[in-house]
């Protein structure tokens, strides 16, 4: 599924719930990310104040892929790396 995120306040429901439909626990979640269960928990309780590098992160370990569109622009197919960078260059 594709969710839009018009807010910051979008982001923590967003990352519940991919966590938990991984089947992953905080405590789990932050062992693959290397910190601690009460770091995560901060994490996941306000992301919008962790840096771009850490949110990266987690959004790795969950396998959701992060996309930048263009406001009141469709959605296009999913271009590769190479060939957004060949048709944008």
């Amino acid at each position: 599924m594709n969710y839009t995120i018009n807010t910051l306040d979008q982001i923590k429901p967003i990352l519940v719930g991919f966590r938990k439909s991984n089947g992953l626990s905080q405590k789990a979640l932050a062992e693959k990310l290397g910190i601690s269960q009460q770091s995560y928990q901060t994490l996941e309780s306000a992301p919008q104040k962790v840096t771009i590098e850490r949110l990266f992160k987690v959004l790795s370990i969950l396998d959701i892929k992060l996309q930048f569109v263009e406001k009141n622009k469709p959605l296009e197919s999913s271009l590769s790396s190479n060939e957004l960078a060949q048709d944008e260059w």
